[in-house]
């Protein structure tokens, strides 16, 4: 008789993260039902819940980034990362995992860190075009590198690398009516639709572009669907307040039901984080990609221009966004050969089974683990 599977997943951070190990967590379910899986992620962070809510146990270790800024405080952050090594250790002996997957974020360093040392197989998942800090570490020891983009062996080793796309939320494939999915959000089915997210944590830049340009949208004949970010809805609501009655704009800080919102949009406005990314290209969603200039080694700028190149997105820099993304968005809209050419190119870079190919390379490590280790 085949003894379960106990597997390890670490990361996190933000949705980007989530998302797709929730994903891969279930994928390995489905396929094996009596896995035992355990979470690993950083204390005080967006996964401490988010995966506790999706049915997973999680441990979270004290692990904070470096403070590019202020070296001096970086002391700390390397007592944190010593501590945090130790905690995964502990974790990793009691838990006798066969295998442990890293999603990226803070906590997957420590995680597969110590799971490589004490001869865990582990797999990485590179979710960008251009590979982080973490990731780039950790590969040296890794036994698999589950990545999203090709050409990503100028990072790691090819006899590693397996391309398989990003894992998505599952829910957001269902099929929904399109007109009922705007008029759920009191919105008219007649008119071109424009969907402006900034991830889960909102977008500084984008939001900006919103409430300095509600004139615009007052009289574009385009309506807005616009997911704030929950530090920026205070701000949002009163400046829309003060511009009296706009019913053409629909604002919220959070869009828990995103199958919905996308049904609904003609067009997305996004930063360009991998896990967005791979969502329009499965969802075939022309986009206006404005990557975020506060990530590690600019990455959302490299993940945009790998679709730019290829026709399948937009793409307005942050710094000149105030200028140009509200008239470049309501523009394109309305141009429906534009947005049938960027639906189409996009739609040839998704990849449909993600979570499932990424599982079984999983449960393959962990079950030769196992008949070594496990006689």
């Amino acid at each position: 008789m085949k003894k379960q599977l106990r597997i390890i997943i670490s990361g996190g951070g933000t949705g980007g993260h989530i998302f797709p190990a929730v994903s891969i967590a279930n994928a390995i379910k489905e396929q094996h039902p009596d896995a035992e899986i355990l979470f690993v992620g950083a204390e005080g962070r967006m996964e401490m819940q988010r995966v506790p809510a999706a049915g997973y146990k999680i441990i979270g270790l004290p692990i904070a980034g470096f403070n590019r800024k202020n070296l001096l405080k970086n002391f700390s952050v390397l007592i944190k990362i010593i501590r945090s090594q130790l905690k995964a250790r502990k974790i990793i002996k009691d838990f006798q995992p066969h295998a442990a997957v890293g999603v990226g974020g803070y906590a997957s360093g420590p995680t597969l860190k110590m799971a490589g040392m004490m001869g865990i197989p582990t797999l990485i998942q590179e979710q960008n075009s251009y590979a982080g800090v973490t990731n780039k570490l950790l590969a040296k020891k890794a036994d698999k590198i589950c990545v999203a983009y090709e050409g990503m062996e100028r990072f790691f080793d090819k006899e590693k690398i397996i391309l398989t796309g990003n894992p998505v939320r599952q829910g957001l494939l269902k099929s929904i009516n399109k007109e009922e999915a705007i008029r759920s959000f009191g919105l008219d089915p007649q008119k071109k639709t424009i969907l402006i997210v900034g991830g889960s944590l909102g977008a500084r830049t984008i939001n900006n572009c919103v409430m300095k340009g509600l004139d615009k949208i007052k009289h574009s004949d385009v309506q807005f669907i616009w997911q704030t970010g929950k530090f920026y809805i205070d701000e949002a609501r009163k400046t829309v307040k003060q511009a009296g009655e706009l019913p053409m704009l629909y604002t919220t800080d959070f869009i828990s039901d995103m199958a919905t919102a996308y049904s609904a949009a003609d067009l997305v406005i996004s930063r360009a984080g991998a896990g967005s990314i791979s969502e329009f290209c499965l969802l075939q969603k022309p986009v206006i990609l404005v990557p975020s200039p506060n990530v590690a080694e600019d990455h959302q700028t490299k993940n945009a221009l790998a679709l730019v190149n290829k026709e399948a997105a937009l793409y307005v820099k942050d710094a000149e966004a105030e200028k140009e993304l509200l008239d470049l968005a309501i523009k394109t809209v309305q141009q429906p050969e534009v947005l049938k050419k960027l639906s189409n190119h996009i739609a040839a870079l998704a990849f449909k089974d993600s979570a499932n190919i990424i599982a079984q390379e999983v449960c393959k490590l962990a079950e030769q683990y196992q008949q070594k280790h496990e006689h």
